[in-house]
């Protein structure tokens, strides 16, 4: 275990040492019914002049704001606690208020259901570089598939704040000073990135539980409308919860764009991010992996440098090791082939011939637990090496709303009903 880690198990065990509402009671447990990777600040704006005449702009950073961060839930439940991340912060950052509402429209919340949030009993938490921190549970109803306003007052300088790029969800920055019990924030800034908020966990019943979409931009949602939770785990969500049958299950979006399996880029790699992501997330059963375009992209296209290169057996290795890893902790497995990417900027003949080798693993080698043919789907029947046109959103790498709707619906449901939902035991292979 790493001290980042053993540090945070030490803040868990003190929170439940000292009474504070880490239990869920009353016979639920906790879920993770939203969250977003943490990824590393980076700019946003205008690229740098190819003269170098302009500077690129500086990664966000916050002092004596507000900042209003919408999130949409997959499943309700009757209390919550939220997840505030420092970890890409390379300093101590305070967090003077904080609060959860229920979202009315825009910046607004539903009056009635503001609640402030504690840490360890208090309002005002330190929050160590490179470490969360899990709020003290309040009493909400928690819809379904609803919105939620977590609302963070940072009091001084947070330097370049740990974000999550494609939010795709409006959120609200105030000029200056502590709205986080207001009804709405006059004269706001807005961005679609969200900062400084990692998860939100809900007291759900027993049989409650979730499924980690782990992934990169294709899981992220980058190419789908904003304000529409229309990615294919939203989507998924979205025919669980219209299911009775599934409605008590979760979906976990852990997508990143840019990301890849084996080297640090947009975010971290895959395997490094995995036990925050997955393992870090309450109440998962079921972990559903698409990744490894960017390997194969990046590592195939011309120029690549010697640390980019990557082999079909390079990656098959990678998601070996996730998947072990998962089965290590009782969790089910579901593989999603790779997405067509013929036309994308950095297709090759060679890379395509890694696709496909990558593909047929994951259908024939017996490693998952399932597979989803997100390829299958996806693909144009009279070229099967790019996307049908009408899922196509211009790059021909990432699909659009009814191509993640596609997707979503490839998902059989019956792999997460009763004779699937029980932990697999962890096996020697």
């Amino acid at each position: 275990m790493t001290f980042r880690w053993a540090a945070l198990a030490l803040i868990g065990a003190a929170c439940g040492l000292a009474g504070f509402a880490q239990n869920a009671g009353n016979g639920d447990h906790w879920v993770t019914t939203w969250a977003a990777s943490p990824q590393q600040p980076r700019a946003f704006g205008p690229p740098r002049p190819a003269n170098g005449t302009a500077a690129a702009p500086a990664p966000p950073s916050f002092n004596n704001q507000t900042l209003r961060l919408i999130v949409h839930t997959t499943i309700g439940g009757r209390r919550a606690r939220v997840r505030l991340s420092n970890d890409f912060g390379t300093a101590p950052l305070t967090i003077g208020a904080a609060h959860i509402a229920l979202r009315s429209m825009e910046s607004a919340i539903t009056p009635g259901t503001d609640r402030v949030l504690t840490f360890n009993g208090r309002t005002r938490v330190t929050i160590p570089a490179g470490a969360e921190m899990m709020s003290d549970a309040v009493d909400l109803d928690i819809p379904a598939l609803g919105d939620l306003a977590v609302s963070i007052y940072v009091p001084g300088e947070t330097g370049p704040a740990t974000t999550h790029a494609t939010g795709l969800h409006t959120n609200y920055i105030s000029k200056a000073g502590d709205f986080t019990g207001a009804a709405s924030i006059a004269d706001a800034t807005t961005t679609q990135s969200w900062y400084l908020l990692a998860g939100v966990d809900v007291a759900a019943p027993p049989d409650a539980a979730a499924i980690v979409a782990f992934g990169d931009s294709i899981t992220d949602g980058a190419a789908s409308t904003p304000n529409t939770d229309r990615s294919w785990p939203s989507q998924l969500a979205q025919r669980l919860a219209a299911n009775p049958a599934t409605a008590h299950i979760a979906v976990v979006n852990e997508g990143i764009s840019g990301n890849r399996v084996l080297r640090d880029g947009a975010g971290v790699s895959a395997l490094a991010r995995f036990d925050r992501d997955v393992l870090g997330q309450s109440g998962v059963k079921w972990l559903i992996v698409l990744e490894g375009i960017n390997d194969i992209g990046i590592g195939f296209r011309a120029g690549s440098t010697p640390a980019d290169a990557v082999t079909a057996d390079d990656l098959i290795g990678g998601l070996r090791q996730i998947v072990d890893r998962a089965h290590a902790h009782g969790i089910q497995v579901i593989g999603g082939t790779l997405t067509p990417f013929e036309g994308a900027a950095y297709y090759t003949e060679a890379g395509e011939q890694a696709r496909s080798a990558v593909n047929q693993w994951i259908r024939t080698s017996g490693t998952f637990d399932a597979v989803v043919d997100f390829d299958a789907v996806t693909r144009d029947p009279k070229n099967p090496k790019t996307f049908r046109a009408d899922f196509n959103e211009r790059d021909h790498l990432h699909p659009n709303d009814a191509g993640y709707k596609a997707m979503a619906e490839a998902i059989d449901l019956t792999l997460f009903g009763a004779k699937a939902s029980s932990a697999r035991a962890s096996q020697v292979r």
